[in-house]
């Protein structure tokens, strides 16, 4: 037990009607756990008053306190990722101070806080973060309403933290996080601190190597999560109905409905306790299932000639065959064959080779499908190159499958940051290399518009706690502000 408290900020003391308000803002919060854990409630009222009543006061308290008790962290945890609860930066302010102001707190409360801190970090944290270095002065801004203004200080007893944010920094795949120990040293660092744990320089330390172990898991397994989702499409489009999946721990003949309803249930969060065993177990089932998809896709292409699996990825989708069904046809296959002489269309191409490539926000969509339809992409390669003109651009594995697997409102973001991207980084090409600036302008007007509808659903994405989606535009993004950046330089 620790009798260490955060120090008080100016007039924050919980007594009176400070301390009822606190009480009301956080008794919804305890009545969903009661209902979730099927505990009882000793109360008729869903719903506390404004006033306090001395008698309905020491009754509620009393409740919170024993739920306090009874409630684990990873219960706590699962109510406030899966529902509307964590929407409420009010409320989960007044559960954490309510925590905080414990005159002796437990390993559970420890625990708890600990949670609570990044949770609160991660819902009041503007959309940038999601994809810049964090620093401890970006966490002490955040953290102000309920921290305070801190000095964010390091503590030489939270180095270890730092070393392992650092690696994480450079860390690939999932599977180099699951050959460290990285959670159980944040867990031996955290119970070595005693009492020095709630200083708020300490506290900083841990909401930010929480959080960017948290993103960083999130994002390697978004990464392994859509590989295998767009293998497991590709399965199906080369008809295969039943895989080996003996990695994952299943049988050699399982069911390809089964593999991709195992694989869409990976969009759910960590709904059990939250240790280095249960997260090693889970993501090894993950790198299983990507790697049963992975062999099964060899032998799948194994017996399909070249010509075959090409004219099979040109299918590969409904909505992508729509797409180059309506797609322009090139002006060499509208014009009259004898409206020019063989002479005249000798010089009309060769001018062609030589002008800039100058395209408009459509055609740059366009002939990024084509190209990876017509070409899928290897399976479990994490970047993929698309040419426009003499301009290369890189795409990371979830903008793909954005274009050539899925469907829905984020992955049309997705392909829409893409092509202004595309759009810009040409225009960028052209004037750098050839002089040609005339396409440049409208390139950045279009450019700074995406960027900034992308900012949004970054912000709409973020406010719906649909992690994946947040990450995934939130880097694509900064590529696209990368591209505006360079073009703006000219």
């Amino acid at each position: 037990m620790s009798n260490l408290t955060l120090p008080s900020k100016p007039g924050t003391a919980a007594t009176g009607q400070n301390h009822w308000a606190e009480t009301v803002s956080v008794f919804p919060i305890y009545l969903a756990l009661a209902k979730q854990l099927g505990i009882a409630i000793p109360f008729s009222q869903r719903k506390l008053p404004e006033a306090p009543d001395p008698q309905l006061s020491n009754q509620v308290q009393s409740w919170l306190d024993d739920m306090d008790l009874r409630v684990l962290v990873y219960q706590l945890r699962h109510l406030l990722q899966m529902t509307t609860m964590n929407a409420s930066e009010s409320s989960l302010q007044s559960l954490i101070e309510r925590h905080l102001r414990k005159p002796a707190k437990s390993t559970f409360d420890r625990d708890k806080i600990d949670f609570l801190l990044v949770q609160y970090f991660a819902l009041c944290a503007p959309a940038k973060i999601y994809h810049k270095r964090i620093e401890l002065t970006d966490v002490a801004e955040v953290m102000k309403p309920i921290l305070g203004e801190v000095a964010p200080a390091p503590l030489s007893w939270c180095e270890p933290l730092e070393v392992m944010i650092q690696s994480l920094h450079s860390f690939r795949s999932v599977r180099e996080i699951l050959k460290t120990n990285f959670i159980e040293q944040g867990r031996r660092v955290k119970e070595t601190a005693g009492g020095m744990f709630y200083e708020p320089s300490a506290l900083l330390a841990f909401i930010r190597f929480n959080f960017i172990l948290r993103r960083t898991l999130i994002e390697l397994m978004h990464g392994d999560l859509i590989a295998t989702r767009a293998g497991i499409a590709k399965l199906e489009a080369y008809d295969v109905h039943v895989i080996d999946c003996r990695n994952t721990g299943l049988s050699a003949a399982e069911p390809l409905s089964k593999v991709k309803k195992l694989a869409d249930d990976w969009k759910q969060p960590f709904q059990k306790e939250y240790t280095e065993r249960s997260v090693n177990q889970a993501f090894d089932k993950l790198l299983g299932l990507r790697a049963d998809v992975d062999n099964a896709l060899e032998k799948a292409a194994a017996k399909i000639s070249d010509r075959t699996v090409i004219e099979s990825a040109k299918g590969f989708t409904l909505e992508s065959q729509k797409k180059i069904a309506v797609a322009p046809a090139p002006l060499s296959a509208t014009r009259p064959k004898d409206s020019v002489t063989d002479a005249s269309q000798k010089t009309e191409a060769a001018q062609k080779s030589q002008a800039p490539l100058a395209l408009d926000f459509e055609a740059c969509m366009e002939k990024i499908w084509e190209q990876l339809i017509a070409t899928p992409p290897l399976h479990g390669r994490s970047m993929t190159t698309v040419k426009l003109g003499e301009t290369r651009i890189l795409l990371s594995s979830w903008e793909v499958s954005a274009f050539v697997s899925e469907t829905g409102i984020a992955a049309e973001d997705l392909r829409r940051a893409v092509a202004a991207r595309a759009m810009v980084s040409t225009a960028t090409t052209n004037a750098k290399e050839r002089g040609h600036s005339f396409a440049l302008d409208k390139a950045l007007a279009v450019g700074r518009v995406e960027a900034s509808r992308l900012q949004e659903r970054v912000d709409v994405a973020k406010q719906a706690k649909d992690t994946e989606a947040a990450v995934n535009l939130g880097i694509s993004a900064k590529r696209l502000l990368s591209a505006l950046d360079e073009a703006e330089k000219l």
